[in-house]
């Protein structure tokens, strides 16, 4: 069976999607990377072999703030960054698509489109509010599973004002509004409220949000936030069937898109070498000029697949060796401990 494989690697999540010829899903996956995003793909990938032992692999795309890590793993044909990934997986889904909400585990970031092409998007900046890892530490504090946060949320009668220009504010008015005996379906829809506005603040900023509106990432699970945003903007909001994995459609889309334009073969390494081989990341600090970029490296079975992190593109030439600099990279292990 051919497919195209869509990977997207994140902050605090791994994603892996499969699409047939035809754009139909055959495979999804979402795993916790627990700060080993290699470990998280490889389980992927076992997964993957598992469930479909007979896929023909035609390209691969790659995309979140780890992509260039996974393209050198698996031998990627296309790298791409997650606002069009995004962009791209959100117009598959609803042709008119106008504005994308999207909220991950430690990420928020909002997209506009225009005739099925991204013309701006922004970003959260420093305040991580309402995303993913920020409701896991409330819900965990509150004592309730994350998976009924939202339902709790919509058996509220009167949700508490909580203030919510940070995460910070946040959780301190909520913990002083739980110590007045408000019930937690009153607090949660209270939080979630105030998340919305947080979001459309700091991270809309005040601009236009025209439908269709599509809400997606892991935290449009949360049925209760879905319910803020449409209560705060007097427009529907769509949760799209594959909301936890658009970023992988699209980079899968874009591996699509791109073979169908050169048709040249996949430098995919194979899905049951990928499952079990040995990958071993590196890093250094270059300080051949005044940039001093950090180059980060993979090695699979001991030899150097792939490498990135340099301004001036001196490192991307893999035959370019970087022993030497042993002492570098135990400088930026230094560093990186606080000594």
């Amino acid at each position: 069976m051919d497919c195209f494989l869509g990977i997207d690697v994140g902050s605090v999540s791994a994603k892996i999607v499969a699409l047939d010829p035809e754009k139909k899903m055959l495979f999804e996956t979402y795993l916790r990377t627990h700060g080993n995003p290699i470990e998280a793909l490889q389980e992927g990938f076992q997964q993957l072999e598992k469930d479909l032992p007979d896929l023909r692999v035609l390209a691969v795309g790659t995309t979140g703030s780890g992509r260039h890590l996974a393209a050198a793993m698996v031998g990627a044909d296309t790298v791409k960054n997650e606002i069009t990934a995004h962009a791209v997986a959100a117009r598959e889904i609803h042709t008119d698509v106008r504005t994308v909400i999207d909220i991950g585990g430690q990420d928020s970031k909002i997209i506009f489109l225009k005739n099925g092409v991204s013309n701006g998007f922004n970003m959260n900046s420093v305040c991580a509010a309402g995303t993913g890892s920020f409701l896991d530490h409330q819900a965990s504090r509150l004592n309730v599973p994350i998976e009924q946060f939202g339902e709790l949320a919509l058996r509220s009668q009167s949700p508490v004002r909580i203030a919510g220009r940070c995460g910070v504010f946040a959780e301190s008015d909520l913990i002083s509004k739980q110590q007045m005996g408000y019930s937690k379906e009153d607090l949660i829809a209270g939080l979630c409220l105030a998340l919305a506005r947080n979001y459309l603040t700091n991270v809309a900023r005040g601009k236009e949000i025209r439908p269709v509106v599509l809400f997606q990432g892991g935290v449009a699970a949360n049925v209760g936030l879905r319910a803020a945003f449409e209560t705060l903007l007097h427009l529907p909001i769509i949760v799209p069937p594959y909301y936890r994995v658009m970023g992988a459609m699209g980079a899968a889309l874009l591996a699509r898109e791109r073979w169908h334009k050169t048709k040249k073969p996949s430098a995919f390494r194979g899905i049951k070498a990928i499952a079990s081989f040995q990958c071993a990341p590196r890093s250094f600090i270059c300080n051949d000029c005044t940039n001093s970029c950090e180059i980060s490296e993979l090695y699979i079975c001991g030899e150097i697949v792939g490498r990135w992190g340099s301004r001036c593109g001196k490192w991307a030439n893999l035959r370019l060796s970087s022993a030497g600099r042993e002492d570098q990279r135990e400088k930026l292990s230094l560093i990186r401990l606080g000594a």
